[in-house]
């Protein structure tokens, strides 16, 4: 790492520097002091931040025109992040994964989690998928491709520009080959002996969904003999693990039929064919259209409703909607799981507004499980929205 005089930022009076210090990894952008000088500087300038004082705090990567303004790298003063210091942080991530699952298929850096601010890498074997959603991590791609490839051996490496956090950081929307070939069909992946195949190219988000992993293999122990209902299904997540688990039947639902194609791919792939049925729907359509059904396990899965705070309010209400309209559906001592992946939205107000919505549909729970993401998806304690994932499996 190279070692010199870095520009410096500096905490407003009203700011509170005890969160730094004691591990929060951002600073707002109507925290700092952010006048001519620092404003010119390139998004994804190392810099030194200072409180109000002028006492040292952290070395942080700035965005001056994005709200979370700076983000905490683990520098000495006055250092720059380089593909030694890459190299260190990607081998301290992929220790804990190697520790964790058999087959490399699993996230390997969870962005601030894993000391790798505003970074998501997912790992399909060969080829790993990087979200860069913050200017610095764009800035030092080029390392951070090396770094990779000299701590996994992975011989492809794509670039995700979906993530809705480019666009807050200024960045473009264009996806990349980094290194290697872009896979020209789906890519199997084995999780809780149910066959996924992820879309790297063409998908949501990096291709699949690793962060329910736990949550699947939940639901799959709930699920011999089972008629189950998988809403929000995306590429069958919950309908492909029940049908590993020994479900007698699955209906997988979701808007986008090249979701479900995958989702009957898999269970081809598992010899399940037969036991799966597809529905393209709006999923409010079909829970409405499906009054009177009764299932053994309807899970809901819905996309982020409260993606921030601004939205709780009616992002609650969706989630109540969602299990009101849901929990009909579920026969008599049969199970109703619900999750969120909203930021937002805490475990306490989810809760809530499911046993809303439970209430209003004339149905009593038990609440047998509470489950978050699985550990390659590690919380970081000082930032709540690291533990965005809940699923709450009620017995109704």
């Amino acid at each position: 790492m190279t070692s010199f005089d870095l520009p410096t930022i500096r905490l407003k009076p009203t700011a509170k520097p005890q969160a730094i210090r004691r591990g929060f990894p951002w600073v707002y952008s109507n925290e700092l002091v952010l006048d001519r000088r620092t404003r010119a500087l390139p998004a994804g300038s190392i810099v030194r931040l200072e409180d109000s004082a002028r006492s040292y705090l952290k070395m942080v990567a700035l965005t001056p025109d994005s709200k979370i303004a700076a983000r905490v790298l683990d520098l000495e003063e006055n250092e720059l992040p380089d593909r030694a210091w890459l190299t260190l942080r990607l081998q301290r991530a992929l220790d804990l994964r190697a520790r964790l699952y058999d087959a490399p298929y699993y996230r390997l850096v969870h962005a601030e989690a894993d000391g790798l601010p505003g970074i998501i890498i997912d790992r399909f074997g060969d080829i790993c998928v990087i979200q860069p959603n913050a200017a610095w991590a764009e800035r030092l791609l080029s390392e951070l491709t090396q770094a990779l490839i000299e701590v996994t051996g992975v011989t492809t490496i794509l670039k995700n520009a979906g993530g809705r956090g480019r666009t807050l950081e200024g960045l473009d929307s264009e996806n990349a080959v980094l290194t290697g070939t872009a896979p020209t069909n789906p890519i199997p992946v084995v999780m809780n002996g149910a066959t996924y195949l992820a879309d790297l190219t063409g998908g949501q988000k990096t291709g699949l969904f690793f962060d329910q992993r736990p949550n699947h293999a939940f639901t799959s122990r709930l699920a011999q003999g089972a008629r189950v209902l998988d809403v929000f299904s995306h590429v069958g997540g919950f309908g492909l693990a029940a049908l590993a688990g020994g479900a007698a039947h699955t209906t997988c639902v979701d808007g986008s039929e090249p979701a479900l194609s995958l989702a009957k791919a898999g269970a081809d792939a598992m010899g399940a064919s037969d036991r799966l049925t597809t529905l393209n729907s709006d999923a409010f359509d079909a829970l409405n259209a499906m009054n009177g059904t009764q299932f053994d396990i309807v899970v809901c899965d819905p996309p982020a409703f409260a993606p921030a705070r601004a939205a709780l309010d009616k992002g609650l209400r969706a989630y109540e909607k969602v299990a009101r309209l849901a929990a009909p559906l579920v026969a008599n001592d049969g199970y109703l799981v619900l999750c969120s992946c909203s930021h937002a939205a805490d475990m306490a107000n989810f809760r809530g507004a499911c046993l809303r919505g439970i209430g209003r549909a004339g149905r009593r729970a038990q609440l047998i499980h509470s489950g978050q993401a699985g550990p390659d998806h590690p919380l970081l304690p000082q930032l709540a929205e690291s533990g965005y994932l809940k699923a709450l499996f009620f017995r109704l």
